[in-house]
């Protein structure tokens, strides 16, 4: 197979450059008309390439209105579960043995399909979680480049396959001891797969984060059995057709398989039972940690590769270009209404700029238009789901009770049967329990401060580190940053987002402190060597 240099796909930089960008919103619109079409039906779970269905179904609904039904989708539990693992478990076998440059063609071929078919899943997601199209979009191309790019790493490191030798000694002795004298060895080192994965997907990015982790686990040899999300927020949708995809890519029966079902069975059996080698999970921090605790204290081992999650600052110092701050800082804390791990959600200024930046920030925010992310004109669409409802309006009573709100704080009527909410900004001291929680919601904390080095203690002073941003023209600052914050991903004067929007292959992604495990990002060089283990394999030439 001929290796090519990995590109992004960046359709619609490319299209708008190429002055496309009519063409752009035409294909979009005529995706989403089309998706119509596969609401409201009866889809199965995919065990084994088989069909199979339950006693119970889950209806999926769109937030953008909740009288869209997106499908009845299967209720999986312990048994679908644990019949998926032990096809996957006997697939290993095989798919481990597979030819690295095979796996490689066939996830290229999937990154093909879905870059032929991108508006259409776009479209699909868009009224799955309430994704604009812009961000939907790029959701779609990130899952491109996730495909292209470990597919690329694969080849460069020739599988993770490297060859040496040892030369022989013409001394002998009469008992072996460290470093003594021997025959000639050929030694070969390589990465090889554990097993099983299972692959518990989010809400929030389910092509982009799904496809990533399954693949990850996929091209290096692993089989796995894929549960999106199935519950409360749901990707079900999206999720099958990942599924599909992978299956008209050539991924065989039983090395992938699609589960629908609650965390509590399907979730837990993966975590818990011993056929499963590895879990790679996207969500919460109380729930990655709780799923390593399980297997660890019942005396059990499993690879866990987890993101988990962040409250993530950025600041604006006095020395800061306030109109790139502004834009910046309405962009990660208000896309996707802040439902991203990489959102911003805790600001803290310079008390001698708060007033000014506050207002400008106020006046962008009165500019961004609320309402059905379907229509290209609007930002920021509906909260996922009546529990994301229910914690927003608490925390704006919270934010009223010891601090003010300084902007929103109030549902808006979009005419839909939806969770729609004004982006908030609440003005609270530093200790206050909403400046230290992650709340996955519009809603942002604005905290000023006196000098830098109060700044970076602000900044550090919680239990995640994903993402941070600073907006400051001093050389000083800056160089502090750098060598003091504490996160994984870092942006700074960063005017088209000040904490999100990582690109595959540019930035790695990777959480520090409670935000993840390994210190390894996705996107990165160093992520597909976390579903492998390395083996050291000696032959010693014969006399």
């Amino acid at each position: 197979m001929a290796q090519t240099a990995f590109a992004n796909e960046f359709t619609y930089r490319k299209m708008l450059e190429a002055g496309e960008e009519e063409k752009f919103d035409a294909l979009f619109d005529s995706a989403a008309e089309k998706a119509k079409d596969l609401f409201g039906k009866k889809y199965p779970m995919y065990i084994g390439g088989k069909e199979v269905f339950s006693d119970h179904e889950l209806i999926e609904r769109s937030p953008i209105n909740n009288d869209i039904v997106l499908g009845y989708f299967q209720k999986g539990n312990r048994d679908h579960a644990r019949s998926a693992i032990d096809g996957a478990k006997e697939a290993f076998k095989e798919w481990k043995d597979t030819d690295y440059k095979k796996r490689v063609e066939i996830f290229t071929k999937a990154a093909d399909i879905i870059s032929r078919d991108k508006f259409n899943l776009s479209a699909i997601l868009s009224f799955e979680n309430g994704k604009s199209r812009y961000e939907s979009v790029g959701e779609v191309d990130e899952a491109i480049d996730f495909l292209r790019y470990y597919s690329n790493e694969l080849m460069v490191n020739k599988g993770y396959i490297r060859k040496t030798k040892l030369q022989g000694s013409t001394g002998s002795v009469k008992a072996g001891f460290q470093g003594a004298p021997s025959a000639e060895e050929k030694v070969t080192i390589s990465m090889k797969p554990y097993g099983v994965f299972g692959v518990i997907a989010p809400f929030n990015f389910p092509v982009s984060i799904s496809v990533g982790m399954s693949a990850g686990a996929l091209i290096t040899g692993n089989t796995v059995v894929f549960k999106p999300s199935s519950t409360d927020n749901m990707s079900m949708l999206t999720g099958l057709r990942i599924y599909e995809i992978f299956k008209e890519a050539g991924v065989p029966e039983n090395v992938f398989n699609y589960i629908t079902g609650p965390g509590s069975e399907v979730g837990d059996e993966l975590v818990t039972n011993r056929h499963v080698a590895g879990i790679v999970f996207t969500g919460s921090k109380g729930t990655g940690l709780g799923m390593v605790a399980k297997v660890f204290s019942a005396s059990a081992q499993k690879v866990f590769v987890v993101e988990m999650g962040g409250k993530n600052p950025a600041i604006v110092s006095k020395y800061a270009d306030i109109p790139a701050a502004v834009s910046g800082v309405a962009s990660a804390a208000f896309g996707f209404a802040g439902q991203k791990c990489s959102a911003l959600s805790r600001v803290y200024v310079h008390e001698s700029i708060k007033e000014v930046f506050v207002s400008s920030l106020i006046d962008k925010l009165r500019s961004l238009k609320i309402g059905n992310p379907i229509d290209k004109s609007v930002y920021i669409g509906p909260l996922i789901s009546e529990s994301a409802y229910k914690r927003y309006l608490e925390s704006v009573e919270k934010a009223k009770g010891s601090g003010v709100i300084l902007y929103g704080g109030k549902a808006v009527d979009t005419g839909m049967n939806g969770y729609y909410v004004e982006p908030t900004i609440a003005e609270l001291r530093h200790e206050h329990e909403l400046v230290h929680t992650e709340l996955f919601l519009p809603f942002l904390t604005i905290t000023t401060y006196k000098d830098f080095s109060e700044a970076m203690r602000y900044a550090n002073d919680v239990e995640y580190g994903l993402t941070a941003g600073l907006y400051s023209n001093s050389r000083k600052e800056i160089k502090e940053f750098e060598r003091s914050i504490e996160a994984g991903v870092v942006y700074i004067n960063r005017e088209v987002s000040a904490t999100t929007g990582a690109i595959v292959g540019l930035h790695t992604f990777v959480g520090w402190k409670g935000s993840g495990l390994t210190g390894k990002g996705t996107g990165s060089k160093s992520y597909l060597q976390q579903f492998m283990r390395e083996q050291s394999m000696s032959i010693t030439s014969g006399k």
